[in-house]
């Protein structure tokens, strides 16, 4: 017996065979991406909404070069639906703010616990809860993920920018620029044991207006910064950074300059453990003590491959409490009375 193929059947099984293998895997249950229209709120808020039930994680595309204005809240202190499940949210050169002629408080984005929230290529502006925690973003025991994202213009009584309580951050190339508290934390807030990590970015010209803490307050938390630029922050204490009350500090390849506070303008330690690897804190300035670093209560501040330099007064305050800095010769120390409390740092309230 004869078998007889012909050369198209051959061809044709060969293609169907080839182009199989190049087809992309597709995960099984992915979920379609869900487009929302530029400032369309109810479609956003409909489409946060849809996330938050699905099974699988929930994407949302958001109109490119398109500022979304929330007008009025979603709820008592969020402008947006809670965050309870899996959400991304991606855009490109794209806003989504509480907008100028809103006449309620209420702070952007709220993560819920065991909730997980993605932002990517989006600018959150405007938030402002004047009694609350975390002007533009609160994550509330949930994960919050920043990828090339800015958070400017917010305010809040604690955590301007961002508050986070019992919750994980992970910042990657993201800004927290011109954010106020009124209180503590005027970039972020990273307390209750929560965890935060910055990649890249910067905490620039953020304020806590009476108190500590103006790019970042860590108090009862862990905070990982490495290759970021903390510079132009202003408080009472700490204007950079105030790491306090058994936090954990650690930079890497990180920058701390043109700070500003009464008491350690560059770094705030309190009672805690700071460490400082191929890092430079310089040109900070303190009205009082501590124009870099302000260690206190205890604290152990580790310098590796790391400079303090060119700060003013000094550069490390009280003398000999960073081993490895040094202040120049005509520094004049301020007497004990002159420094601020030691356990002056209020509780993250939620």
């Amino acid at each position: 017996m004869k078998i007889i193929l012909r050369s198209g059947a051959v061809a044709a099984a060969f293609g169907v065979g080839l182009s199989l293998a190049v087809l992309p895997a597709v995960p099984a249950g992915a979920a379609a991406a869900i487009r929302v229209p530029c400032n369309d709120i109810t479609a956003l808020k409909n489409a946060i909404n849809r996330a938050n039930a699905s099974a699988n994680a929930g994407r949302i595309v958001l109109a490119s070069h398109c500022t979304y204005n929330l007008t009025a809240p979603d709820n008592a202190d969020d402008g947006l639906p809670e965050i309870t499940g899996n959400v991304t949210i991606s855009g490109r050169d794209t806003t989504i703010r509480r907008a100028p002629s809103a006449t309620q408080d209420f702070r952007i984005f709220h993560v819920q616990v065991g909730g997980n929230l993605t932002l990517d290529s989006l600018a959150v502006s405007g938030g402002s809860l004047a009694s609350g925690f975390g002007g533009g973003i609160l994550n509330f025991g949930g994960t919050l993920n920043l990828n090339r994202t800015v958070l400017k213009g917010n305010s809040a009584r604690e955590g301007g920018g961002i508050g986070n309580t019992g919750g994980r951050v992970d910042l990657d190339r993201t800004t927290v620029e011109r954010n106020t508290a009124s209180s503590f934390g005027g970039g972020i807030v990273n307390g209750g044991n929560g965890t935060l990590t910055m990649e890249g970015g910067a905490l620039l010209k953020n304020r806590a207006a009476t108190d500590n803490g103006g790019g970042l307050e860590n108090i009862l938390g862990t905070a990982t910064l490495r290759s970021v630029s903390v510079r132009g922050n202003t408080a009472i204490v700490g204007g950079g950074i105030r790491n306090t009350n058994g936090s954990t500090l650690r930079m890497e390849s990180s920058t701390v300059r043109d700070n500003i506070a009464v008491f350690g303008a560059g770094i705030s330690n309190n009672a805690s453990p700071a460490t400082l690897v191929r890092s430079l804190v310089t040109r900070n300035t303190a009205i009082t003590a501590g124009g870099g670093i302000l260690n206190q209560g205890g604290g152990q501040v580790t310098l590796t491959d790391s400079r303090v330099v060119r700060n003013t007064p000094d550069n490390c305050s009280p003398a000999g409490s960073v081993p490895g800095c040094t202040n120049p010769a005509a520094t004049v120390a301020p007497p004990a009375s002159q420094l601020p409390p030691p356990s002056k740092d209020s509780k993250v309230r939620k």
